[in-house]
């Protein structure tokens, strides 16, 4: 039996220089193509935001389809946002503005559509994040919109049926929260700060580890984080984000019930996308209170063969027990079934508004 080759470490490590080298070379030849991009976009007479989310959205699933290991698909994409947002930012540094303070999931979900290269702007209410946009103050905004455990988020409902903004992008977050506390172990804890919803998505754990410590909803996980830094005996249910900046030790790691808890975001900006393919088109709409009303609402996309992926109802604040209703479907406003439904749709309907057609979550 022959014995097995193995490669010395110096040469490994000279053929590991030489790929970083040219790595190096082509990440700076990126950018330089980066640079002319906004150039040409400059001589166009293109002055606004060049970030594009259809595009950004299409060179994610190619470098995906592309990718044959051993680096998993995700950890690819992750490099390539990060790139992707070094170079707009050579081109023009974006502002967004998310639902602070900082710590949030929010501002987590904000790099990890744009990557860490813009700057993030912490505002104090999901109100304030779309007047930061509608001003101009900041090209874009983040905000939570659905949870896996709890449900849709109101606010952000209610601010998009008002809002002259458009949906241009989604964004996934998975949920994990920790006990962050100064203490020791947890018969110390006499108090815990968090949000609501994040209460509720650890309420059996609490139950189970902690019945006897007072819970204390606050507006944000990371405000819990900052009160809980200055505060022996108390902790907070917070995201590893929180920890580093409010220097927080986890005393106790991934504490929400379930395991899949998860959270959607949605980009909020001026910006229409154009379609990719792999896209999602939000309405709001209203009808008359009749027999078969909502049956006559969801029929032409059935008809269209348009894949129907939510509904939520909303008071109007219209008049007393009248209502909206937020749809999601598969596919851009300018696919041909997608339009076609919508044009049979506005002739049922008392009221129809389009919150944007944007490019589904890559990951």
């Amino acid at each position: 039996m022959s014995p097995i080759s193995i490669t010395p470490l110096t040469e490994l490590r000279e053929k590991i220089d030489a790929v970083d080298a040219q790595i190096l070379q082509l990440i700076n030849q990126r950018a330089k193509f980066a640079e002319e991009v906004a150039k040409t976009k400059m001589a166009q007479g293109e002055n606004g935001s060049f970030y594009r989310p259809d595009r950004e959205s299409l060179v994610l699933r190619r470098i995906k389809a592309l990718n044959e290991g051993p680096l998993s698909d995700e950890t690819t994409m992750r490099f390539f946002r990060e790139l992707m947002s070094a170079c707009l930012a050579l081109e023009k540094p974006l502002d967004v503005a998310f639902l602070g303070p900082e710590g949030t999931f929010t501002q987590q979900a904000a790099f990890k559509h744009f990557g860490h290269a813009v700057k993030t702007i912490p505002v104090s209410s999901i109100n304030a994040v779309f007047n930061a946009v509608e001003n101009g103050s900041c090209s874009f905004g983040v905000l939570p919109i659905e949870n896996s455990t709890e449900g849709t988020i109101n606010q952000t409902l209610d601010c998009l049926l008002s809002s002259t903004l458009q949906i241009c992008g989604e964004v996934k977050i998975r949920v994990q929260q920790n006990l962050l506390s100064h203490a020791k172990n947890l018969n110390e804890i006499t108090e815990i700060y968090s949000h609501a919803q994040s209460l509720a998505q650890c309420r059996q754990w609490l139950e189970t580890h902690l019945p006897n410590a007072r819970q204390t909803p606050v507006s944000s996980n990371a405000e819990a984080a900052r009160l809980v830094s200055k505060n022996p005996n108390t902790a907070a249910i917070a995201g590893a984000i929180a920890a580093d900046i409010y220097e927080l030790p986890i005393l106790n790691a991934n504490i929400e019930d379930d395991a899949k808890n998860t959270t959607r975001f949605i980009i909020v900006g001026e910006q229409i996308a154009t379609p990719t393919g792999f896209d999602k088109t939000t309405i709001v709409v209203s009808t008359d209170n009749q027999a078969g009303a909502l049956y006559q609402m969801l029929e032409p996309f059935a008809k269209a063969n348009v894949d129907m992926l939510s509904i939520e109802s909303r008071p109007s604040r219209q008049g007393l027990w009248e209502y909206v209703f937020f749809i999601d479907i598969v596919g851009h406003s300018e696919n041909d079934n997608v339009a076609k439904a919508l044009i049979e749709l506005k002739s049922k309907i008392s009221m129809f508004k389009c919150l944007g057609s944007y490019p589904q979550a890559v990951f």
